[in-house]
Parts: structure tokens; sequence; C-alpha cells
């Protein structure tokens, strides 16, 4: 499937803002079953400074300062992306046991598994518990292929969660999200991966774009779709498989990556530091994901 991705970004200011310094990573980048095509981003008030490099993680951020007063920041990201299914779209009662996995991410000297193991360990905003354990352990018995058992895991948070942005805000630890069981896409990706990493499974968050269909007979509305975030699970021998828990699903073609990180603090789509501006300034964001 190919689609444009525009994803538009506008703050306005109270007061002027003298100088800002910014990082993005909206570029969507190439995966096994993705192939970024073109991409541009377009930024006003000019940029002084403007330079893309790959991150640690492979992923592309764009770097861009701006040195003349302004009131209005706006940032277009437009990318053209060709994406597939998984390959993994067979039979999850194939593969590696979740026994095996774990004695594999130990004892593997293969490169692919000696990368991986970065992210059995805690991150900023995910930090493994026993509580965690407690909640999902039982899904991972010995002889139960892992695959199997994350897609029950995502299952089991889409069931026992209830979708409310409300409820969170990006800094909610994976405790609180757990004992309140509501959260947003972005909570749910760091529970699954803490429930993993807990369980000693190698797992990372990605973030991008889905795909949204309107009801039938309807036409999309531009600018109806949404920033996502999902997981993907290392299997040794066999790589990364990506499952999205907000939606009870494998990724599909229609999930685009953005990036991929240990959690959401190395993927932000944009952060950084502004001199001025004032308090409370409002924040817009559109995105349209457009079946090309």
């Amino acid at each position: 499937m190919r689609y444009r991705i525009k994803h538009i970004t506008e703050y306005q200011y109270a007061s002027r803002v003298s100088h800002c310094y910014n990082m993005a990573h909206l570029m969507p980048r190439n995966s096994r079953r993705q192939q970024c095509l073109s991409t541009h981003l377009d930024v006003q008030p000019g940029a002084v400074i403007n330079s893309k490099r790959e991150d640690y993680f492979g992923n592309w951020a764009h770097h861009f300062e701006i040195h003349q007063p302004h009131k209005k920041l706006r940032i277009v990201s437009t990318s053209d992306v060709e994406t597939r299914d998984q390959v993994s779209m067979m039979d999850l009662d194939l593969g590696v046991t979740c026994a095996q996995a774990r004695i594999l991410m130990q004892s593997n000297r293969d490169i692919d598994t000696l990368m991986a193991r970065e992210f059995l360990l805690n991150s900023g905003m995910v930090r493994k518990g026993q509580t965690l354990v407690d909640y999902c352990g039982d899904i991972f018995t010995e002889d139960k292929p892992l695959l199997r058992a994350t897609l029950e895991l995502t299952q089991r948070i889409f069931t026992d969660f209830k979708y409310n942005p409300q409820a969170t805000t990006i800094a909610t630890p994976v405790e609180e999200v757990l004992e309140n069981r509501e959260g947003v896409c972005q909570d749910f990706a760091h529970l699954q991966i803490a429930c993993l990493r807990s369980l000693g499974f190698a797992a990372k968050y990605v973030s991008g774009y889905l795909e949204t269909l309107p009801p039938p007979g309807q036409e999309k509305m531009v600018g109806a779709d949404a920033s996502h975030a999902w997981i993907s699970v290392y299997a040794p021998g066999e790589g990364w498989f990506e499952f999205d828990p907000t939606n009870n699903c494998m990724a599909a073609e229609q999930h685009i990556i953005t990036a991929w990180g240990r959690d959401y603090y190395d993927v932000t789509p944009l952060c950084g530091v502004i001199f001025g501006g004032g308090e409370n300034p409002i924040l817009s964001v559109s995105v349209d994901v457009q079946r090309l």
C-alpha cells in the first residue's frame, strides 16, 4: 500500500519567541516492511540552521533553529511511504517458545540478539517490576510460542483498559496506568513493553501513524488521522514483530512507522527549547494519511 502522510503542527504564542531550537522525528524510516519514498519538512518562519541525521536508533532526526522573532510556528511534514503486511502474518503457534526465547536472549552471540539486549533494560518511561509480572505472567508459559503469548497480552490490555485521553499525560508512569486501567496508545505501548521486559523479553516502542477509515458511505475527513504508538517484540532467531495493544492486532500495512526507541522520550515527534512566548501556547495538530 502506498500512502502520503501530511502532518501539520502549529504553535501560537501569547508573546514573541526570540529564538527556538527544535528536534523532530516526523520523517518515516525504512524497515523490512516499509520504504520511505520521499519526505520533506517545511518550517515557517524559515530556519537559520536546518539539518537531518540518523540518530542512535537509525531514525531520521531533523534539527532546526529559528533566530528571528515570531509568534507562530508552523511545521509541515509531507512523506510518501510504501508499506506491506508483516512477514509474521502466519501461524503464531509456530516459532520460538517463551522458555527458548529467554535462554537465547542470554546465550546467543549473534549481532541481532546482542543489539536487542538493550531493549531488555529499564528506560526513562518504562520500569520493570513484579506487579507487571503478576499482571501477565500466566500468559507466558514455558512451552507457548512467544508471538502467540504476545498477541494474548495484546488482547488482555485491549480488554482490560479503557481508552481515555483525559486520564493521562505524556509523563504518566506505567504503574499508574496499570492501577487506573485507563490511558491512550502511548500508555498501552509502555505498559506492554514493561510487561515484556519484566518477563525477560526485548521490546521497543514504535511511533508512527495509523490510517483510519470512515464509516461506510461517508467520506474521509482531511486531518482526521492521528499519530499512533505500538510495540515491537524480539523473537531470537526470527526477528522483530509489531503488535498494537490499542487496537488488539498485529501491526499491518495501515501502520506507518516514523521511529522506534526504548520509549516515547526517544522518539518524541517534536521537542525543543524556546526563549519567550509567554504562557499557555496554543497547539494544534492535523494529520492526514491518504492512500495513493
